[in-house]
């Protein structure tokens, strides 16, 4: 993944001058007074760990000849800090690696993973799972620590099995989403799961941030998906999953299911799987607003058939047009309402009498059907945004999401009131926002809602949204939304995601916590605070 960016450079495409000029007008966006530091320039500091330490790490994971699976050269450490938020992306492109780590290590199986463990344990060395280094939400840089090591999991990639009769396979945590769809789908599968980040987030990262794909209203979300996990701890191996479901006690694969390598680090996901459809459908529909769209989708996700893909954007996102960065505000006009895509996959023949009763219902809730050209380009680009971020942040524009979700009754004030602690925020640190929101995964109960945020990026656009977002944090907590919806907890919501479960509720962390991890070397500060020594 580009460093200083996200994805492939290839793919990266620059705004069109008329975008730029619609940002100048209407947000006071200028271009940014210096470009990137190139990856030759970046400053590290020495790592904080001695020969000893790492020839110990060198033996837990077989490497006899230094260098290949234990490094600790500029590029591999840089690689490795920190994750892809816009906050993240902005310090590093300023030269900011403070937290670097020390060192990267790659072990090649479960064994491996323990020895590490077993070191780092002993010499009090914090460790941090790294999948594809995808995160949003500051949960890979530890805090408080005086040296930690970045466990990365992409030697652990393969399919291990395919169970037909049941339906399930076992995978590996470090591959990467579209190496496993590839090879799901050679034996005729898939895994339905595709999120934004699908591109280079992996499977182990997928199960320990509870990540929800695009297609969630069909497949389910991720963590629906994980039917059996092995997850290595400090204390030893956990294997969590013997059937579907069981009524022997809790179920303590929930405890490791977003978890954020806070309590163990998983080596291999049992997750169901699906035959390939054979045939898939998007269309678009309007809205007039979008309390009528919400309504619409909350019928489909009551009453059904459910769709694979439900969403709907707010009028300012289907004004913009968010998909297609050659076509940011060319969407429809603002007197055009809300755009809804809807999507359907199957086997052949099998989803047009679907297709017709969610037409009806959507056509009965006040819905226009506009055929399957807005479907289709979404579904195009679908992965597109993340690039359009890094385009944005050239010209000078700050651009960042942030997530929640709520039972239906409260959806309506929780839009509002994130959408004013936003505006009213950025705005008076002289930065006006354009937020643009959508409802991205539906439920029987309620829905999430996604939003994304553009503005001039100030005179220091880290602290600004720092500002913003704990306003937005607040306004979450208080109009009855969760503080996260499939970002997870990292430091950034650490402390609302307290408030969110309670003192007792974090008790109860902080004792599995201990319970697996006494010596706090797995991701400190991520996910719950560290207990107080008086504690």
């Amino acid at each position: 993944m580009l460093w200083s960016g996200w994805g492939d450079p290839a793919k990266a495409t620059p705004l069109p001058e008329p975008v730029t000029g619609l940002l100048r007008d209407l947000l006071g966006v200028r271009p940014a007074d210096a470009r990137p530091a190139g990856l030759h320039e970046i400053t590290l500091a020495d790592p904080r760990l001695s020969e000893a330490d790492l020839a110990a790490l060198r033996d837990a994971v077989g490497d006899a000849a230094g260098g290949e699976r234990v490094r600790t050269d500029a590029e591999a450490r840089v690689r490795h800090t920190r994750g892809k938020s816009t906050p993240d992306l902005l310090r590093i492109r300023a030269g900011e690696t403070s937290d670097a780590p020390d060192a990267v290590v790659l072990p090649g199986s479960h064994e491996e993973v323990l020895a590490v463990l077993a070191v780092c344990t002993e010499r009090r060395i914090a460790v941090v799972p790294f999948g594809g280094g995808t995160s949003v939400v500051g949960g890979l840089a530890p805090r408080g620590v005086a040296a930690f090591v970045a466990l990365d999991l992409r030697r652990l990639d393969a399919l291990v099995e395919v169970d037909e009769v049941s339906r399930t396979a076992v995978l590996q945590p470090g591959l990467r989403a579209p190496r496993a769809e590839a090879l799901l789908n050679g034996r005729g599968y898939t895994l339905g799961h595709f999120p934004q980040s699908f591109e280079w987030a992996s499977i182990g990262g997928f199960a320990a941030a509870r990540s929800s794909g695009q297609a969630s209203a069909g497949y389910g979300r991720f963590d629906e998906m994980v039917v059996g996990l092995t997850v290595a701890t400090p204390r030893g191996t956990l294997d969590l999953g013997r059937a579907p479901r069981s009524a022997a006690g809790p179920d303590l694969r929930q405890l490791v299911l977003g978890s954020e390598g806070a309590f163990g680090v998983i080596t291999s996901v049992r997750v169901r799987i699906h035959p390939v459809p054979e045939e898939s459908a998007y269309e678009g529909w309007r809205f007039p607003s979008f309390e009528a769209g919400a309504a619409a989708l909350r019928r489909v996700a009551q009453d059904g058939p459910p769709p694979a893909v439900l969403r709907l954007s707010d009028e300012t996102e289907t004004m913009i047009g968010l998909a297609d960065p050659a076509a940011v505000g060319a969407g429809l006009s603002a007197a055009s309402g809300c755009l809804a895509v809807v999507g359907f996959e199957g086997a052949r023949g099998r989803i047009a009498e679907r297709r017709e009763k969610v037409r009806a219902v959507l056509a009965d809730a006040g819905g226009e059907p506009l055929g399957a050209g807005p479907g289709e380009k979404w579904e195009r680009g679908r992965f597109n945004a993340p690039y359009l971020r890094d385009a944005l942040l050239d010209v000078g524009a700050f651009a960042e999401t942030l997530e929640t979700a709520a039972f239906w009754a409260d959806v309506p004030g929780l839009y509002a009131a994130v959408r004013a602690a936003l505006t009213d925020t950025l705005g008076a640190a002289g930065t006006p926002p354009l937020v643009m929101c959508h409802i991205s995964h539906v439920y029987a109960t309620g829905a999430s809602l996604y939003f994304t945020v553009v503005s001039a990026q100030g005179e220091d656009p880290v602290a600004h949204w720092a500002k913003a977002k704990h306003a937005a944090n607040d306004a979450i907590l208080a109009a009855g939304g969760t503080i996260s919806h499939h970002h997870g907890v990292g430091t950034d919501h650490r402390d609302w995601y307290a408030r969110e479960i309670g003192p007792l509720g974090v008790d109860v962390l902080r004792a599995v916590k201990n319970g697996l991890d006494p010596a706090g070397i797995l991701n400190p500060g991520v996910l719950i605070t560290p207990a107080s020594p008086e504690e």
